[in-house]
């Protein structure tokens, strides 16, 4: 009779499963007695996932300020609006998004014989899709890069990763109207300029041009999570405007409002002070209203 053959695959197959049984009855418990299954699930479980941010829509950006706070930014020039007109200047204009609930925009202009003024909010919402980094914390990553390009003096207020610490909180809300100052300066008293240009002689002549004391670039605080203020004066063939900045920061939102100024005679510069103090009002009411 012939020898049957030998296969070795066989052989390897039943060995393999020899070995599997094998672990099966030794492979469960670590050197200590310990189930090697339930110490991976325990490190697992001490890691959770990063907390999400307060804000999962946004607003619409067009009715977030209110009619009465544009209108103040915008001012005329004794010349009154028909009720048509009025909608179109206080209304704004939205800006084409594809994400509302990621990003959202709007635009008010208004031109005058002393000068054309323009208001612009941008609204962001941050999303981490990092397991290990909250929303809040991604957020603060991009605010801290839009203060270093702005190049915001760390020493003008509070820096701004502090502005969300206990201590700090404590200090929310006492900077309603103009601010931090630096170095504990008072800020000025007094009625606030009428809103028309300042004069100068050179608009591009020696550091009064440019902001200076409490209206200079600074960390706002008192302000949502984290805030600054920025505020460049240009000079250009058609004439010379002045350009406020506010960017903050709640929880994983960043809120970025642009005012400013034109005016076609180089002699007449947009005031600083005013500027400024209705810039810093409006982000106050829009974090206000943000958080509601």
């Amino acid at each position: 009779m012939p020898r049957k053959s030998f296969v070795p695959g066989a052989a390897l197959v039943a060995a393999a499963a020899l070995a599997v049984g094998l672990t099966g009855c030794t492979g469960g418990s670590g050197p200590d007695g310990s189930d090697a299954d339930a110490k991976g699930g325990g490190a697992a479980s001490s890691n959770p996932a990063a907390e999400p941010g307060r804000y999962q829509t946004l607003p619409e950006a067009c009715g977030l300020p209110s009619r009465n706070a544009i209108r103040s930014m915008l001012p005329g020039d004794g010349q009154p609006l028909s009720s048509a007109e009025a909608d179109k200047v206080y209304g704004g204009t939205a800006d084409i998004t594809y994400d509302t609930d990621r990003r959202v925009g709007c635009r008010w202009t208004r031109e005058t014989t002393a000068g054309t003024r323009h208001i612009g909010l941008d609204i962001q919402r941050v999303v981490s899709y990092d397991g290990a980094v909250s929303d809040d914390d991604k957020a603060q990553g991009i605010y801290d890069k839009k203060e270093l390009a702005a190049q915001i003096p760390s020493g003008a207020g509070s820096p701004s990763p502090a502005a969300s610490s206990p201590s700090a909180s404590k200090d929310k809300g006492k900077d309603k109207g103009t601010g931090a100052v630096p170095n504990g300066a008072s800020s000025p008293k007094g009625k606030a300029p009428s809103g028309s240009p300042s004069p100068s002689s050179d608009p591009s002549s020696g550091p009064s041009a440019e902001p200076s004391g409490s209206t200079a670039p600074r960390v706002l605080d008192g302000l949502a999570d984290a805030a600054f203020l920025n505020d460049k004066l240009v000079t250009a063939d058609s004439g010379v405007h002045r350009d406020v900045t506010v960017v903050f920061r709640t929880s994983n939102v960043i809120v970025t409002l642009t005012y400013d100024q034109w005016s076609t005679d180089k002699t007449m510069l947009p005031d600083s002070q005013e500027l400024q103090d209705k810039a810093r009002s409006l982000a106050g009411d829009l974090a206000d209203n943000l958080g509601e």
